[in-house]
């Protein structure tokens, strides 16, 4: 593999910043390459402005179009370009950060926010159906992506069950709709949680856990996330549904039994 790990914490000498430090040592005994974007390290900038697409700040800026022109115009700003060349030459991405008010530190949104442009990562078009590539299809198709992540929280009440959500949920924005969404294949988390009570056992077990997940990933099957172009999405039933076809994924629907003859 050739593995890009994006690493958003303040202290490597966190637990993160230890399971990190395992986890390239891992890569490295299995003969993997690797890259880091230590976010807060590299002090990265997670706010878009118009200076990153060489945008005039006279007029009004289009996020959307701006980042589309200035990437394919040769226009980003250089700490934007050298993250999506770190991406083009990896297949696969760690993206390992505290799990912090139900989602990811502001430092890692603006990462995606900032690399993730419009002709980079989505806003393609198959030219055959003039459909949007997306969700499974794209340029980052190919690539695979597995997220690390620590918890205050203990693992039960992270689960189906759980009072703060199913873990699984709560990474849905991260995982369907950024990473499956610009093609790239999500295998199931890695969660490490009690992490402000770690003990000397329970790191040695989770140091496990993620020499293991990073063992058996170029194998582990993906999350089951619908495809955009595939045989389980009905673009044409969500425009024009029927009586007897409401709205919603052809896969998940259930035609209604025919009457009973009197």
């Amino acid at each position: 593999m050739k593995v890009l790990w994006l690493f958003a914490h303040p202290d490597r000498r966190s637990l993160s910043g230890s399971l990190m430090t395992e986890g390239l040592r891992t890569l490295d005994a299995h003969g993997h390459q690797h890259r880091v974007s230590d976010l807060y390290a590299m002090k990265w900038n997670p706010v878009v402005d118009a200076a990153d697409y060489a945008h005039d700040p006279a007029d009004r800026l289009l996020v959307g179009e701006a980042s589309q022109r200035a990437y394919e115009g040769g226009h980003l700003a250089p700490d934007i370009r050298a993250e999506q060349e770190k991406l083009t030459w990896a297949d696969t991405l760690i993206v390992q950060f505290p799990l912090w008010w139900y989602g990811m530190p502001a430092v890692l949104k603006g990462w995606f926010d900032r690399v993730f442009v419009k002709g980079f990562a989505f806003g393609l078009t198959n030219p055959a159906t003039g459909r949007p590539r997306r969700y499974g299809d794209g340029r980052l198709t190919g690539k695979r992506a597995m997220v690390v992540t620590t918890a205050g929280a203990r693992a039960a009440t992270l689960g189906p069950r759980g009072v703060n959500g199913d873990l699984n949920d709560l990474l849905f924005p991260l995982q369907h709709g950024t990473l499956w969404y610009t093609g790239i294949s999500v295998v199931p988390p890695l969660l490490i949680p009690g992490a402000d009570r770690t003990t000397p056992t329970t790191y040695a077990t989770a140091a496990t856990r993620l020499r293991e997940r990073l063992r058996t990933l170029p194998t582990t099957p993906p999350l089951p996330f619908r495809h955009q172009n595939g045989p389980d999405y009905d673009d044409d039933l969500l425009l024009h549904p029927t009586p007897t076809r409401p709205p919603g994924p052809a896969a998940h629907y259930t035609a209604p039994p025919p009457p009973a003859h009197p």
